[in-house]
This record gives structure tokens, C-alpha cells and sequence, in this order.
């Protein structure tokens, strides 16, 4: 069995401590409930992160990379189940081949109302993947961490005039912002990884259009 190498372990250990920001505290009671699988894998270029980029003709969150998940439906037996069952929807990947590791902090997306568990996993055997479901899902991609720490990579974004600056990154042809861009930052800092990157001057405006993202002013 291809058991987790030691830096995976580590940031699964890590990962239990992950904080909680104020704004996505979950309601005690209210929201849709949801899952997201976070996959680390060790690619060419060492560990890597599977990540989707959703349609553009989706109404909530057209052309937006994300990790790939969905709603927890009634007959899945678990978060985890519920995160395994949406991967393999959305990228063909072979849920055999991930060893779950553990649940994170669960977050509320308050724009959207959905309380999401993120769920990491191993990918103790690589798959292939691809847009397996084409009218939710453009692209599938293995984005390598080294190109996510990289400081020519880090941008700070924020969606729309007014809203939060938060972290996001350039790779892969596309900007990995919102939720997603959060969840990675957090992981890349508890995995050890980061490196010193400027947050000032790196204020990329951007808003969702039905075309895509596109800058703002």
C-alpha cells in the first residue's frame, strides 16, 4: 500500500488546528450542507493539488477554480462518502485509489448559504481525471505546490468594490481566488510551505461576469 509520505501526515496533523474565521463561524442552526475533497498527490514536481474550474454558463460560480465537491445527499453516508461520490462526478477519478485522512474546520459560505466540511485525502493511487461532467466541470488540473508558493504566483483578490481582499494565486492559466484561494492559503502555511510573498501591491480586482472573470475599473 502506498502509504501517506511524511508531509502529508504532517499537514493532516496540521490541519486539525486550522482556524476558523469569524465570517464563516456556521450558523447554530440553517445552511445547505455540503463537501468538498481536498487531494494531495505527489506529482513530477513533488506534492500537488487536485482542482477543478467550473463552467462558465453555471449560475453560481461560473469559471471559478475549485476543489471539487457538492451538496451531501441524503444517501451518502458521510461528508467524507458525500466529497468522494462529487469527485468522482465531477473528474472521473477512482475513489479507490484516495485514502481519507481527515476532516477540516467546517465553513459557512453565508453569499450561498452552504456549510461545507472540507475532507483531505491521500491520493495514495493516481487516476486519471478529466471534465467528466461537462455541464458542471470545464477543466480538471494537478497544480503543482511549488507553482502555488511561488511569490510571482500570490496576488490578493477581492469580489467586487467594497468586499474583503483575500488571498489567490496564478497558476494553471487561471486565478485560484474566493473560498478555495482561502482553503489553500491556509494549507500551504500549515504545511510548512509558504514563502515570503508581498500582500501589498498585489491587489488584482476581479468580478464574475457570464464570460468569466474580468477586471474591475
Amino acid at each position: 500500500m502506498n502509504s501517506p509520505p511524511l508531509w502529508m501526515a504532517a499537514l493532516a496533523d496540521a490541519a486539525h488546528s486550522m482556524t476558523v474565521p469569524p465570517q464563516m463561524r456556521p450558523p447554530v442552526h440553517g445552511g445547505r450542507e455540503s463537501a468538498v475533497l481536498i487531494l494531495f498527490g505527489e506529482g513530477p514536481h513533488g506534492p500537488d493539488l487536485l482542482l477543478i474550474q467550473r463552467s462558465k454558463g453555471l449560475r453560481r460560480h461560473a469559471g471559478q477554480p475549485a476543489f471539487p465537491g457538492g451538496r451531501i445527499e441524503g444517501d451518502d453516508l458521510s461528508p467524507e462518502a458525500a466529497a468522494l461520490r462529487e469527485a468522482q462526478e465531477e473528474t472521473g477519478l477512482s475513489p479507490t485509489g484516495v485514502e481519507v485522512l481527515c476532516r477540516l474546520p467546517e465553513l459557512y459560505l453565508s453569499f450561498s448559504d452552504f456549510r461545507v466540511v472540507p475532507v483531505l485525502g491521500w491520493w495514495r493511487t493516481p487516476s486519471e481525471v478529466y471534465p467528466a461532467d461537462t455541464g458542471e466541470v470545464a477543466a480538471v488540473f494537478r497544480v503543482a505546490v511549488p507553482d502555488l508558493v511561488d511569490p510571482a504566483n500570490r496576488v490578493m483578490v477581492r469580489y467586487g468594490e467594497g468586499s474583503q481582499w483575500t488571498p489567490g494565486f496564478r497558476v494553471a492559466d487561471m486565478l485560484v481566488w474566493g473560498f478555495t484561494g482561502m482553503i489553500v492559503d491556509r494549507l500551504l502555511s500549515l504545511g510548512g510551505w509558504e514563502l515570503p510573498w508581498r500582500r501589498e501591491g498585489l491587489t488584482d480586482v476581479f468580478e464574475a461576469t457570464p464570460q468569466g472573470l474580468r477586471p474591475v475599473g
